[in-house]
């Protein structure tokens, strides 16, 4: 039986100015998320802690820095092949968060980007709970 832990740690960014309480959303160019909305982030790296993991996901991914400002949910997706064992398993947790710095840019994970209504995103491919983290993040931010 082979087993992968996978652990990923998101983050969604808070109120701007410029984009008037709308969240940022990125099109996945890459595995595990291919082909879906979803939020900038990534795997955490050994000794480091959430928030860091956070913050330097989101810069990598996106070019922007931002501020912390709370955790808001986890999903977690456990998936397994015929036999039902377990193939993968990742713990995704949110953070809601401030744009400090930076301008959004496509990237090769991020091939795309938006910003959307919180509480009336569009209905487009998204990964599993992603509308529900979106509103939960907009009462945190």
């Amino acid at each position: 039986m082979h087993k992968q832990a996978l652990i990923q740690y998101l983050l969604l960014l808070g109120d701007s100015a410029l984009v008037q309480g709308q969240r940022l959303c990125e099109w996945c160019g890459k595995a595990p998320a291919l082909g879906l909305w979803s939020l900038p982030g990534g795997r955490i790296e050994p000794g480091e802690a959430l928030q860091e993991a956070v913050l330097r996901e989101l810069f990598e991914e996106v070019g922007i820095k931002a501020q912390v400002l709370g955790f808001v949910d986890h999903v977690e997706h456990i998936a397994r092949n015929e036999a039902g064992e377990i193939t993968a398993h990742a713990v995704i947790c949110a953070y809601a968060g401030r744009w400090l710095a930076g301008e959004p840019q496509l990237t090769e994970e991020a091939t795309a980007l938006a910003w959307v209504d919180p509480f009336n995103p569009p209905d487009l491919p998204m990964t599993r709970r992603l509308p529900e983290i979106l509103a939960r993040a907009a009462r945190i931010a």
